[in-house]
């Protein structure tokens, strides 16, 4: 089974489905849920370069852990390793950040929807984990007693 992900416009992050109140407005492409959390059938993948910046070697190991990394071809995986590896280049820099470096970078990881604003545009959710303990009453039998009360 293949499944497409369309890259989303820009402008402003789009409500989870669960959030919206109204869904008779078709808004593009199909939306795409996938569970969160690492991908059963993830491949073989290199480790993090040991000479890597922590925070670099963090974030590409993240990557592993993600839902939406059940999408990823190979060459999506290579591309997060250049990623990782300019990051770590630049977090190890004596002169700083750049800030067209610093701007590429974050379009690398846009294009690899490492963010929930980045899924939302290209019409992706990860379906959040439900808490395994107990859920909380709910308020409206409190605002009927309120509305008996007269209060």
């Amino acid at each position: 089974m293949t499944l497409e992900v369309v890259m989303g416009a820009h402008g402003p992050i789009p409500k989870r489905s669960e959030e919206r109140r109204r869904r008779n407005k078709d808004d593009g492409p199909e939306l795409v849920q996938a569970p969160s959390g690492a991908p059963d059938d993830l491949p073989e993948l290199p480790g993090p370069d040991p000479l890597w910046h922590p925070i670099a070697s963090d974030w590409y190991l993240s990557l592993r852990e993600s839902g939406q990394s059940a999408f990823y071809e190979p060459s999506d995986w290579q591309m997060a390793r250049y990623a990782a590896h300019v990051m770590s280049q630049v977090l190890l820099s004596d002169r700083g950040p750049n800030g067209q470096l610093v701007a590429a970078l974050n379009s690398v990881m846009s294009s690899l929807l490492t963010t929930e604003g980045d899924r939302r545009r290209a019409r992706m959710e990860l379906e959040r984990k439900k808490p395994d303990g107990p859920t909380l009453a709910s308020v409206s039998p409190l605002d009927s007693y309120r509305d008996i009360a007269g209060g």
